[in-house]
């Protein structure tokens, strides 16, 4: 069933003890900002979830592109883990599909605040946490990967570019990543996918990339209904 998800932010929080002011300097006060963001949700586990309440389960996130922002989650069964589970597919993890609001980009603090509901929520395998999305959801991925870069077991971006510096994107030189993207793309470039592998293999990481020859901004199909693609996804896991 769709959940809506309440995920409350501190903005900033400023500790400075002496912020009097002097003849010279004006005085500053100190404050304390909450920032509360809602996203809804679709969630669903594996047909046998419930017959061990001991076990955990891998958790995947799947980040929706552009196309499918606003607030019918309907909207999310069209592509990737949200369309096989709609269609009566028996995944083998507990999938998460959030949907951004309207006019806006995918919030890397706000996914955060969600991992950390659904990992209350659900029995889930903090080993084994995934975030993969398309087009928009690709720029997404990469973006929460590099905001908590020991949290996820590994990053499947497609179609989607990291649009970070070096010293954020490198970062991710320890996170297994397996990148996608189609060469004739003309929506979002092939280079903003080779351009940001570079980018980690200059710190010293070793992502994988696949380019789709003559395939254009669909290369998530191809992606998502590939059983290896799942089978190494799945065989990522964090050693701490």
């Amino acid at each position: 069933m769709p959940t809506l998800a309440s995920i409350v932010l501190i903005a900033s929080v400023v500790t400075t003890a002496d912020l009097t002011g002097s003849d010279s300097q004006p005085a500053l006060s100190a404050g304390e900002a909450q920032i509360t963001t809602s996203l809804r949700y679709l969630a669903h586990t594996p047909d046998d979830y419930d017959e061990d309440q001991s076990t955990e389960w891998p958790l995947v996130l799947f980040l929706h592109g552009a196309g499918e922002r606003g607030d019918n989650l309907d909207r999310l069964k069209v592509h990737g883990p949200p369309k096989f589970a709609a269609q009566g597919a028996d995944l083998p993890y507990i999938m998460v599909a959030p949907q951004c609001p309207a006019d806006q980009v995918w919030n890397p603090w706000a996914l955060l605040g969600l991992l950390d509901h659904i990992e209350r929520e659900y029995r889930v395998d903090k080993s084994r946490v995934y975030v993969t999305g398309l087009s928009m959801g690709g720029y997404g991925t990469w973006a929460v990967g590099a905001a908590a870069p020991g949290r996820f077991a590994a990053i499947a971006p497609i179609c989607g570019g990291a649009a970070m510096p070096f010293w954020t994107v490198s970062a991710l030189k320890d996170t297994p990543i397996w990148a996608f993207h189609g060469t004739e793309d003309r929506v979002v470039w092939p280079s903003e996918t080779l351009d940001a592998i570079e980018l980690v293999r200059i710190a010293g990481g070793n992502p994988k990339v696949t380019m789709y020859e003559g395939v254009g901004h669909d290369s998530w199909t191809q992606t998502y209904n590939d059983d290896a693609f799942w089978e190494w996804l799945l065989a990522q896991r964090r050693d701490d």
